[in-house]
């Protein structure tokens, strides 16, 4: 169920792997991702086993609709289930019980917390999101909140080896994020996402810690550039508990 799963009191964080699910092939098992072709009621269970072992007795907080922006959301206990899901690429909470949720296949998906003010957030970072700045827009709502040490977890995606490009492409984001070029193992033109997520994240005086695992290269994983519409999706999921 977890690759990765860990505790910076009060602030639980874990990333999710493909097993211990209900989902039947090629999703099989523990698919996380609402838009794909995966029977919507095996993805509802996939999320309620995840986050009941996760976060017992904890909220959901309102589900992002990922679109690879820059908007960040601050969220609250939602009053019912049947909210609808927010526009957004980023949330931040300061609640405590409520967990947050980023989907991925490839992109980055980053948890962040400062532990001392219990500001939380979450960041969905792709290609388009490096550029349009989705994780410093986080960092900066969750200053805005209160956060001051910041700590930043980058969990696994496509590494810069796998995530061939156009060269134009990669001028493109190069132009903005220098440390994001790279090439693959075959020779041709790269990104690597993570590495620019990394830069800019220490750009802001964010520590960094890289849970660092290739999802193309990964079977324990959905890649999407390895498995296209048959791609799930895993997550990264972050909550505060309750201080004792």
């Amino acid at each position: 169920m977890y690759l990765w799963r860990s505790s910076q009191d009060p602030v639980d964080l874990a990333f999710t792997d493909r097993y211990g699910g209900v989902s039947a092939a090629p999703y099989d098992e523990l698919n996380l991702g609402t838009n794909t072709a995966d029977t919507p009621s095996q993805v509802a269970q996939n999320l309620e086993l995840v986050t009941t072992d996760f976060a017992p007795g904890a909220a959901l907080a309102v589900p992002m609709r990922q679109v690879h922006g820059a908007e960040v959301a601050y969220v609250e206990r939602r009053d019912s289930p049947s909210d609808r899901e927010l526009q957004c690429d980023g949330q931040v909470t300061d609640q405590t019980d409520l967990v947050l949720v980023v989907r991925v296949a490839d992109c980055v998906p980053v948890l962040l917390a400062d532990p001392a003010t219990g500001v939380i957030g979450v960041a969905h970072a792709g290609r388009s999101g490096l550029v349009a700045g989705v994780v410093p827009a986080t960092v900066a709502r969750m200053r805005e909140s209160g956060a001051a040490d910041i700590t930043a977890w980058l969990g696994p995606h496509i590494c810069g080896a796998c995530y061939e490009v156009p060269a134009a492409m990669q001028e493109e984001v190069v132009a903005l994020v220098p440390e994001s070029r790279a090439t693959t193992s075959w020779g041709t033109p790269a990104l690597d996402i993570g590495a620019g997520v990394r830069a800019q994240l220490e750009g802001l005086g964010v520590t960094v810690v890289e849970v660092a695992t290739c999802t193309r290269e990964s079977p324990d994983l959905y890649s999407y550039r390895r498995d296209g519409a048959a791609a799930g999706r895993f997550a990264g999921l972050i909550r505060r508990r309750p201080r004792e």
